[in-house]
């Protein structure tokens, strides 16, 4: 799986906004500098997730964005959807819509499991848990094995 830099940024962005303290928008301009994201790409981004209904916008001088619902309820998986689309798609085709023959016959239940797990995670763990440094202790065990932070 790759995550995009689109991605990335978008989930960088959603959980500045989760830490917000106060209900105040924050500014794009603020975001951006904050998360070392390139401005103009942010705008893009936060636009997606605005049509997404991720955030809210306010025009003005006290504008900016905010999360539109409480972080606990917004997944990471939630963010890389609006962002991106699918979570997990071969050669830009959701799994199921795949088939296979012979010999890469059991590719497909292969592919189907990997975006089983990657779903299990990512929909299990909410802007809150990851701007509270409190992830989900199935995740968490996930990091414990030195292979996991391998680059086979």
């Amino acid at each position: 799986m790759r995550i995009s830099a689109r991605a990335d940024y978008a989930v960088r962005a959603a959980l500045q906004l989760a830490a917000s303290r106060d209900d105040a928008p924050l500014k794009a301009e603020a975001i951006a500098d904050t998360q070392n994201i390139p401005h103009k790409f942010l705008e893009s981004i936060l636009n997606d997730m605005r049509r997404g209904g991720l955030v809210l916008s306010q025009r003005g001088g006290n504008g900016g964005y905010r999360l539109s619902r409480p972080a606990e309820s917004i997944s990471i998986a939630d963010v890389i959807r609006t962002v991106d689309g699918p979570l997990v798609s071969v050669r830009g085709v959701r799994p199921p819509e795949l088939s296979y023959t012979g010999p890469a016959e059991s590719l497909l239940p292969l592919w189907i499991a990997l975006r089983s797990n990657v779903r299990e995670i990512l929909e299990g763990v909410s802007l809150a848990d990851v701007a509270s440094s409190n992830l989900p202790a199935d995740v968490s065990a996930l990091t414990k094995a030195p292979s996991a932070w391998a680059n086979p």
